[in-house]
């Protein structure tokens, strides 16, 4: 890499992990822990890239972003932060950063997207739209998440937020959906215009799509469940589709299946699931974000406070159980656990006990365990892959994917076959088929530890 990085970010040991790793790439770097001193930098011409943190001592990194782009047009300023919400991607797309990353970061990943950044020319940038009065209620949503799956479906509503592509979004009951949907249209241009939900119940008059259409006035129409609607109803969307009036509306559906599959086993009308797929989400199970299990518990113990109330937290037993429950009503099951602990809890610190006993009293308490069981381990392996795939829409992966999936799949195994030989690295390498030289090499490269390999705080 060649060029200078301009980095801001009030952690001593990311400000110095930075430095080094960028100078030993090639780069100069100017390193601050001050907002003030970064956009002095930016306004006397230094650096080609800049990586800022979010929250800092004297003011807000994305609220610099417009500064930045009004006094240095085409700097890609690369955002990082430990406010791993969607609000935090949103806003970063609206002000037009250059890329986003959250904490804990991967310091490799990191740099491949630096040296992307150094290469780039960019077309100049415009300010970022000034917040609408509806600002005061996106920090409620519950859209809470740092694991990858999490933090590339934010990436995805950020890159069609304000197109007018029709939105499919699909997912188990409880996972979100349909906050997914209200966060697209409250974060888009439309969002001062109606918001409005319809049912197969809605449309089954003939008439129920004017009348809609007439409600929504131009803003965004959420079709509800498109799975279960018969196939006169889906034919009767699919023409107000195509004749959506003088006011046209954005399109949103939800489902919990896999239309594309629905479609292929003829449940859905072909010409309705390319109507509506414009561009495809897929929100994810929470067994399949277990890392985002203890965020969410303490998001919803916050919001379930109360004046006359004691802060509640887990504790560590209790936190354990919740991670290793599968949560067959994923989100919506965890808040309302959450909500019953808040009120029954006899302590600030919520134990192992009144978290075993909150779910013995959950119905069908691990109807998937038997799945996963039986399933293949490639079948797995896919499933999860055709997912990530998914969470892009109609747009490619970002690219170097095969080096990432092998380094997502590596390091933990190797962690969890040393946790399995209690760290002795010959029983290790003899487990996984390797040299113990090459084992030493990966543990190395991978950065690994005890539990995670390398990450940044």
């Amino acid at each position: 890499m060649d060029g200078t990085v301009l980095v801001a970010d009030d952690d001593r040991t990311i400000r110095t992990v930075l430095t080094q790793a960028l100078t030993r790439a090639g780069c100069k770097v100017h390193a601050t822990s001050s907002l003030t001193t970064l956009m002095r930098w930016v306004g006397e011409g230094k650096g080609d890239v800049v990586i800022s943190d979010v929250v800092m001592p004297d003011g807000n990194g994305l609220e610099m972003l417009p500064k930045i782009a009004q006094d240095r047009p085409g700097l890609p300023v690369i955002v990082i932060s430990a406010q791993n919400t969607i609000m935090t991607a949103i806003k970063a797309a609206e002000a037009e950063a250059y890329d986003y990353l959250p904490k804990p970061f991967d310091l490799p990943d990191l740099m491949k997207r630096t040296a992307r950044a150094l290469e780039r020319s960019g077309p100049t940038r415009r300010p970022a739209q000034t917040s609408s009065d509806t600002d005061g209620d996106r920090d409620d949503l519950p859209l809470v998440g740092r694991t990858p799956v999490m933090q590339a479906l934010y990436r995805v509503v950020a890159r069609v937020m304000n197109t007018d592509l029709p939105v499919l979004i699909w997912g188990e009951s409880g996972t979100g959906k349909s906050l997914i949907g209200k966060a697209i249209h409250d974060f888009s241009d439309r969002r001062n215009l109606p918001f409005v939900t319809v049912t197969s119940a809605d449309l089954q008059d003939i008439e129920g799509p004017m009348r809609a259409l007439a409600r929504v006035r131009g803003g965004t129409l959420l079709i509800d469940e498109i799975g279960d609607f018969p196939e006169e109803l889906q034919a009767r969307i699919a023409r107000m589709m195509d004749s959506p009036g003088e006011h046209a509306p954005r399109f949103l559906a939800t489902s919990q299946s896999d239309m594309a599959a629905a479609m292929k086993a003829g449940t859905l009308r072909r010409d309705l699931y390319y109507r509506l797929s414009g561009a495809t989400l897929h929100v994810p199970a929470l067994r399949d974000r277990v890392d985002d299990i203890a965020l969410l518990a303490a998001h919803f113990l916050e919001r379930s406070e109360t004046g006359n109330s004691a802060p509640r937290a887990l504790s560590e037993g209790a936190a354990k159980v919740f991670a290793n429950y599968q949560w067959p009503g994923n989100v919506r099951q965890l808040e309302h656990a959450m909500r019953q602990l808040a009120l029954t809890s006899r302590a600030p610190e919520i134990t192992q006990s009144e978290a075993e006993q909150v779910l013995g009293a959950q119905p069908d308490p691990e109807p998937l365990r038997a799945q996963a069981n039986t399933e293949k381990l490639g079948a797995s392996v896919e499933r999860h892959l055709q997912r990530y795939f998914d969470q892009h829409g109609s747009m490619l992966p970002p690219p170097g994917l095969y080096a990432r999936i092998l380094r997502e799949i590596e390091a933990p195994l190797i962690e969890i076959a040393l946790a399995a030989t209690a760290g002795n690295q010959a029983k290790c390498a003899d487990l996984l088929g390797i040299n113990r030289n090459t084992l030493r090499k990966k543990i190395t490269d991978l950065d690994i530890e005890v539990t995670r390999g390398r990450k940044m705080m």
